[in-house]
Formats: C-alpha cells, structure tokens, sequence
C-alpha cells in the first residue's frame, strides 16, 4: 500500500464509534505512569540564571531578571497591535522567558497525596509527549549548539557545543526551535489514536511559541520545509548512544524566532556539523516497565516522514494586517500561565455576542498576529459550531469557512437541507447558519457523551480538508492535527482573556460527526473538537507555585 492509503487506513482504525472506540489499552496503572519528563543524563546544565520567577521564600536570587525589568507587564491585547512591544535583545534572559511561557510549568495541582504539574502548553491527557529543543547561534550568553529544555528545572541540557555562527564576522543571532514526540506517552493511555493527539499537541507548543515570542516583540517562522531526517539530525535524535534504553522521539518540525518578519534558511554546513558532533547525556527512561505495544502508532508514524526537502514558504509581503481591538487590561504573561482546560462548564450562562465572535475571529489565519506563523500554510481546516448559549444568536449549528475555498468545499461535501444563511451580526466573520436546532445533546453525543460538550456556551468541530491534503503528500496528515491544535491555542487563550475557560477534545464519534453532516466522502473530517464555556472550578484541588518544589 502507498503511504497515503496507510494513512487512510489508519484514520479508519482509529476512529471512535458509536457502538466502539477505537483500540487502546484495557485498564491503566496509574501509579505506573510514564515520566513526564524527560531529561539527559550527565549533560551539561546551563547555570541557574535560566531558572524562573518563583516563590520569595524559595528562591528569590534567581528570579528572572526579564521578568524584573517589567516583562509581566506586556498587555495582551498588545500582541495584536503591530510595532506596540519593542524587540528584546537575543540573549540569554530572553531565551529564558521564551522557554517558561511555552513550554515551562505553570502551576502544580494537588488533591490530597496526588500531585501533578501542569504547564503552558496543553496536552492530550496531560502527558506531554512533546519535547523542546534550541538551536542557538550568537545568543548572548550561551554557548552555541543544541540544547534539550527541561520544564521540571527550567534548565537548557547542552546536547552539543557546536560554533554555528562565524564569530570572526559581525552576524547577527539565530534562534532555532525542534519539536519531537515521545509517541509511548500517549500510547500509554490512548493506544492506537494516540498519533493523533501526538500531533494536536505539536500544534498547540507551536502556538504557545507563538505567543510567547509576541509578548518579546519577536516573530514566529516555520521551516518545515526540511525532511524528518535533516530536523533529527540537528536536534541528535538520531544519535543511538544517547538513546539506549530509553524511548525514541520522533522529529516533528523546526521554527525560528526572529525580531524580524522574515527569515532565511539553515545553513547547510549546520546538518553536516550537527551529523558528526559528540552528543552529550542519555535520555532517561519514562516507563521502565511498559505494558504492551501499539505497532500501528509506530506503523502511522514511519508513513508520514517527510522524506525530502521542500521549498521554504515565505511570508506574503502584501499582507493587509489588521490590528484585532480587544477589550480588557490583562497581561499576556499572566494569561498564558493562567490557562487551563475546563473539567466542568456551568450552564446557567450565556456568553455576550460580541465575545463569541472575537473568540471565532481569533481562529482565522492570514492577518499575522499570533498564533498564526509568518509563512504558515493556506487554511485546510474549518469549524462546526454547536451554539448553545450565545445572546442574540439562536441554538443550532453554524459553520465558519476559514478560507473561500473551504466555504466551496464545505457547502458542496454538506447535506442540501443545510440552508447556509450569511450571520449579519457577525459583520466580516465568514459565520453560517447551517439548521435551527437544539444542539446540546447532538455535540454531547457526538463528543463521546461528554456533559463539557453540552453545558459550554458553544462547542467546536474541526474538519480538515482530508483527501486533497495526504494525497499531496502522506506527511501532512500531520499538518492537519498540528493546524487544528494550533487553533486550539487562539480558542484557549481568547476563552481566558474574555473571562471564559475551553477545553480540548480528542474523543469523539468520527462516523457519527460525518453522518450528521451527510458526508459521503472522505473529502472532510474531523480532527479535533474544543468546547468554551463558564467554567466550575473544584476547590479542594490546591494550587502550588511552579517551581516552589526547587530548592536550590
């Protein structure tokens, strides 16, 4: 079979249905459940100026020093205003606050003897398969090379010294990004479906990277256009020795962040350096006794390696940027650390009108704002939406195309009783009213029977351009999991800033959702569904600081 049929296959196999789901393991040992972190063991740990702002009485001289000089006052609603935040230097402190407000702790949780951690970017089970690494050239303050992010320290674990820039000539500093997956800590809980919300999850680190570059007046480019083999060579995923006994990462993409809108590509010469340095460390092991396999993950994964180097994308240069007016006075930092996935929704609520359209206005790309990438892909995701308590809209379904040919597509793909009537009241947002129902039950069905589903003021069905997308190349199948969690980001953020809370969704009926719709291809589906509402917070679950448990 071709690797777009293996993909097709595997869409299939790991759908949920309404009379089964999708195979995963039988029971769980939660008390064997994998490390969250993943760390390198003997390699050279960057000293603790990289360590963050944390409780006075654990560690006051190690506060960040950005942080000191007013970083926590950057305004959200500044992100969205172009030439507002003023570029911090590429240094050492900088990298710091990029790293805490993307991928660093955010608070830990505790219920009686349980305690967990949880962290800026959100993840499928909070198991966080995701791992950070940075590529540094000319950064003020560190070494050049490759470095390992350890969340749990808020350390750089210096994987490889490598002079990638020429510091005999005035250059200018390149800061690198790589993104993997441990597949083992989804399989773990979700078995064969776990790829999927590997993926998910790539798409909200690089939304969270987004973010956090914004509120440094830095920009976010992809460089995707590299093959799965040239990002493992530089992040030294490939390097055997530091990975014996321990479980692989699979390579996922690199980004740079740059004070500019443009970037340029990686030198060459980098790959070749990278392919014969010493690395340095050995991965830990995070599930020293692993109970079962899950072939087809590692199967859906060797089918979408990007095997050979594309052209880079460049941002458009005619790009009409419009300044989003946002109300409200919170600080970027604060809401980024403040994020959280609603257990429980409230439904005695109703969400004003105009926040409900600023949340949806929020997902459409094109308009370079964070989390949207410079040189991101055209749109190939669009939303259903299950209104439920919105003032002056009335229950049912609506759509909200995120490109016009998505509109073509979703209109032609959709059952005919849809009537598709343009929303007035939502001036420019593209917003369709599909049919007048009550569309609680059918998004609490359809979401696996999940109460989240029907008590939030609106819920979300994300439906990729499936077809058009993996026979263009296997390897974006990813793309669109990694674009749906990136819309994900903009719904979670936006909900805290509006005074809401959203969640993700990775259960749901994917026969169902395209039955409902009346699909009679693969032309669309479903890939990811997010829920915003009024969110019950339990108080017995006590909040910590994030790095109180350092005692340095």
């Amino acid at each position: 079979m071709t690797d777009s049929h293996n993909v097709s296959d595997y869409h299939r196999r790991s759908s949920h249905h309404l009379d089964g789901y999708a195979r995963g393991p039988e029971a769980l040992d939660w008390s064997g459940q994998p490390n969250p972190f993943r760390s390198f063991t003997a390699a050279p740990q960057v000293a603790p100026q990289v360590a963050p702002q944390v409780a006075p009485q654990v560690a006051p001289q190690v506060a960040l020093p950005l942080l000191q000089e007013g970083f926590d006052g950057i305004g959200f609603n500044q992100l969205f205003q172009p030439g507002s935040i003023k570029s911090a230097p590429m240094d050492l402190a900088a990298v710091a606050a990029l790293f805490e407000l993307s991928l660093g702790i955010s608070a830990w949780k505790a219920y009686g003897p349980d305690r967990w951690a949880l962290r800026c970017n959100p993840s499928s089970g909070n198991l966080h398969p995701s791992e950070g690494y940075l590529v540094a050239a000319g950064i003020s303050g560190l070494e050049d090379g490759i470095y390992h992010y350890r969340p749990d320290e808020h350390q750089l674990e210096q994987r490889a010294a490598i002079p990638l820039a020429d510091h005999k000539t005035s250059v200018e500093p390149r800061l690198l990004i790589g993104l993997s997956s441990i597949l083992w800590r989804e399989a773990w809980k979700y078995g064969e479906r776990a790829f999927r919300y590997c993926q998910l999850d790539i798409g909200h680190a690089v939304g969270t990277f987004s973010y956090a570059a914004a509120t440094l007046g830095w920009h976010l480019h992809l460089l995707d256009h590299h093959s799965d083999q040239e990002v493992a060579t530089l992040l030294g995923l490939h390097d055997a020795e530091s990975f014996i006994d321990a479980e692989p990462e699979m390579a996922e993409l690199l980004f740079e962040i740059t004070p500019r809108k443009t970037t340029k590509a990686i030198p060459d010469h980098w790959f070749e350096l990278a392919a014969e340095s010493r690395w340095q460390g050995r991965a830990n092991r995070i599930d020293k006794h692993p109970y079962g396999k899950w072939p087809v993950v590692e199967a859906i994964a060797r089918a979408t390696i990007k095997k050979h180097r594309t052209a880079i994308r460049e941002a458009d240069p005619t790009l009409d940027i419009k300044p989003r007016h946002l109300t409200g006075n919170a600080t970027a930092a604060a809401l980024i650390k403040q994020r959280r996935s609603a257990q429980h929704f409230d439904p005695r609520f109703m969400m004003p009108l105009q926040t409900f359209l600023q949340l949806l206005d929020a997902t459409l790309p094109g308009n370079g704002m964070p989390p949207w990438p410079e040189n991101g892909s055209p749109a190939a995701t669009h939303l259903l939406i299950f209104v439920h308590r919105v003032s002056g809209l009335r229950q049912g379904l609506y759509a909200l195309p995120r490109s016009q040919e998505g509109l073509t597509i979703m209109q032609q793909e959709m059952s005919k009783q849809f009537i598709w009537q343009k929303m007035d009241v939502a001036g420019e947002l593209p917003l369709y009213l599909l049919i007048h129902a009550d569309s609680r039950n059918a998004a609490r069905t359809l979401s696996c029977h999940q109460p989240i589903a029907a008590d939030a003021a609106f819920a979300v069905s994300m439906l990729g351009e499936f077809d058009r997308t993996i026979e263009q190349d296997a390897a974006n199948y990813r793309q669109l999991f990694i674009e749906a969690g990136l819309i994900g980001q903009a719904l979670y953020l936006e909900a805290e800033h509006t005074g809401f809370r959203g969640t993700g969704i990775g259960c749901y009926f994917d026969p169902a959702i395209h039955k409902t719709l009346g699909f009679e291809s693969t032309t669309l589906q479903s890939t990811y569904h997010f829920t915003v509402g009024t969110p019950l917070v339990d108080e017995r679950i006590e909040t910590l600081p994030p790095y109180a448990h350092l005692e340095r």
